[in-house]
């Protein structure tokens, strides 16, 4: 009996590869993902069905200095979710905090500022303006609920982490939070590149 139930063959029967946490954050990203192909899918398919000129008029092209600014802001925040995460595996919580901190407040500037865009945009054009206006909040406002979403996430982290969880041999949640974060700045990509820089192609 001591021999079956010995630490060493214990460890050899532990199960190996992804955890279950990993693979559902997987299909739920793919899952996500998908959706917003396919709201870009069709919003390619709208623009190519209205003829030439894209926005339609009286629509100017969309503002590029608060998107590249959002842009900036947005996609380096990774970076600080990277670097505690990759803290965290060392038990290393002061990275973990100070990772998370910085991405929050990287989150909270973006949304910040993507209101502010709303704020004159609003005054031009609405979500029931035409097929255009509907894509681009609909598209948007959706990114920017993932964000919130995030900065959820992240924010519950960060609270966690001061009270002194995770460590190197507890930091499942850190990593998923991650894994979620990188899609939601992958997306934005995909959306500044479709409906701010396309149509002045």
């Amino acid at each position: 009996m001591t021999a079956v139930t010995s630490p060493r063959l214990l460890s050899a029967e532990m199960p190996s590869g992804r955890t279950t946490g990993w693979w559902g954050m997987i299909l739920f990203v793919t899952t996500e993902a998908t959706v917003f192909a396919a709201m870009l899918g069709s919003y390619f398919y709208v623009r190519f069905q209205s003829g030439p000129q894209w926005p339609p008029p009286p629509l100017e092209d969309p503002k590029l200095m608060k998107v590249i600014i959002m842009t900036a802001v947005l996609l380096p925040s990774s970076v600080p979710v990277m670097w505690a995460e990759r803290g965290i595996r060392k038990g290393q919580r002061w990275r973990l905090r100070a990772g998370l901190a910085i991405t929050l407040v990287l989150g909270l500037s973006f949304l910040g500022l993507q209101a502010w865009e709303y704020s004159e945009d609003l005054k031009k054009h609405t979500l029931t303006t035409d097929a255009y206006s509907s894509l681009f909040y609909s598209i948007t406002t959706l990114h920017g609920f993932h964000v919130a979403v995030g900065l959820l996430m992240v924010g519950w982290l960060l609270a966690a982490s001061l009270r002194g969880s995770f460590g190197y041999r507890r930091h499942e949640r850190v990593r998923l939070t991650a894994i979620y974060w990188h899609f939601v700045d992958v997306v934005w990509v995909a959306i500044f590149i479709s409906l701010y820089l396309s149509p002045r192609l």
